[in-house]
């Protein structure tokens, strides 16, 4: 049996070198953070369905100081209960246009571009994928998106791959095993 202090997670050095000065992440909502279905009531009420592995990435990206943001095209009553659970306060809800709102995130954070990496899976996310530092796709993002990430999960979206992207930057920057420790 494995020790807690010898974590089984690991990332190839190149990966971690250019993630390690991440300080904020971007995350599009559908097709990774959910599975990119649509689920629809009887009243037509969209419904979500969310990985709870996500949750506590996100949650161990907080406690190492990294701020997630969230840049959506969509707005739902289920989303915003669950960002909110997440303790997630960054979050632009209904935006095409998603580079300028990630540059107002930046602004407000003090951050820059160099410092940022994203999520996301289909063309209106590419404005901000190909502007921050470290740009991430799942695995069953389009074509056109994984060709220019630096980095594509193994897991798909809404089956992990936000936690599998929150590990890698939690890795980068030193966190992980001691976050991992906390759990003993």
């Amino acid at each position: 049996m494995r020790d807690l202090a010898s974590p089984a997670l690991t990332f190839a050095p190149e990966l971690l070198l250019a993630a390690q000065t991440v300080r904020v992440a971007f995350f599009d909502i559908d097709g990774v953070f959910t599975d990119g279905g649509l689920y629809l009531s009887d009243q037509g009420e969209t419904l979500k369905r969310f990985h709870i592995l996500d949750g506590l990435g996100i949650k161990l990206l907080q406690r190492a100081g990294i701020t997630p943001v969230v840049i959506t095209g969509r707005d739902s009553l289920p989303l915003r209960v669950r960002l909110a659970s997440l303790g997630i306060t960054h979050v632009h809800y209904g935006t095409e246009d998603k580079a300028p709102a990630a540059e107002r995130s930046l602004q407000e954070l003090g951050r820059s571009w160099s410092e940022a990496a994203a999520i996301g899976d289909d063309w209106p996310d590419l404005p901000v994928l190909t502007r921050c530092a470290f740009p991430v796709a799942p695995a069953q993002a389009h074509a056109e998106v994984r060709a220019r990430v630096r980095y594509v999960t193994r897991a798909r979206g809404g089956e992990g791959a936000v936690r599998e992207l929150c590990d890698l930057l939690l890795v980068a920057g030193g966190h992980y095993a001691g976050l991992l420790e906390s759990y003993r």
